[in-house]
């Protein structure tokens, strides 16, 4: 495991596009349900649980090998809304250009080849993660931290949130964090015996309801 290429891989500047996505938090705090720090705490504690969770095993899952195909149905059964199915893809797509061009390797080809028009992004996470010599752990850590750090970074920007204050959310959210991870990685070896269908699928109901109301919003500044 090179510890420098998993920061590579969770730098929030790393060109993967997840700048431009808030992870459901623009439709919360349109709604009130995000007002200030602690409320944005609640909101990435409750994701990391659902969406952060079941993220991660698949990127867990695809780190160790399983077969992308399969993942990426996977996904798709375990995302409802067809706005978050199109995000997903399109973060996919724009993961797999940057990943091609920093871990060149067969298996990203392959996946390019498969998805034309982009993968689940959890899949491509844990295949990226692979090619740069990472571990089901890593890729799942990475995918928790994105599933909290998106909202986070854009509550900064959606309200004047105090980016001190952003920051300390994710720090007191580190300990679940890891432990989010650790489970998604222990689902993922079971996976490898059992097959993708024993992944966890948690569900955010209201994070679809509100995906699909965001997606219709004429003006907006967020893509998701």
């Amino acid at each position: 495991m090179s510890l420098a290429a998993l920061l590579v891989l969770a730098d929030g500047r790393f060109p993967a596009g997840g700048h431009a996505h808030s992870g459901g938090a623009e439709a919360a705090c349109r709604a009130g349900r995000i007002h200030d720090a602690a409320s944005l705490e609640d909101f990435c504690r409750g994701r990391l649980h659902t969406a952060g969770l079941t993220a991660a095993a698949l990127a867990g899952a695809a780190a160790l090998g399983l077969d992308p195909a399969e993942l990426d149905a996977a996904a798709d059964a375990r995302t409802p809304s067809p706005a978050l199915r199109t995000a997903a893809r399109r973060l996919g797509r724009q993961l797999l250009r940057a990943a091609r061009a920093t871990w060149p390797d067969p298996a990203l080809e392959q996946l390019a080849t498969a998805f034309p028009r982009g993968a689940h992004q959890p899949v491509v996470l844990g295949v990226t993660a692979r090619a740069a010599g990472l571990g089901p752990l890593d890729a799942a850590h990475v995918a928790a931290y994105e599933s909290v750090g998106g909202p986070a970074t854009a509550t900064v920007r959606l309200l004047g949130l105090d980016p001190f204050e952003a920051s300390g959310v994710l720090a007191r959210l580190a300990p679940a964090l890891d432990a989010v991870a650790g489970r998604a990685a222990d689902a993922a070896h079971r996976a490898l015996l059992e097959g993708a269908g024993t992944l966890p699928a948690a569900s955010s109901p209201l994070l679809d309801i509100t995906a699909e109301a965001h997606a219709a919003w004429p003006v907006r500044l967020f893509a998701s």
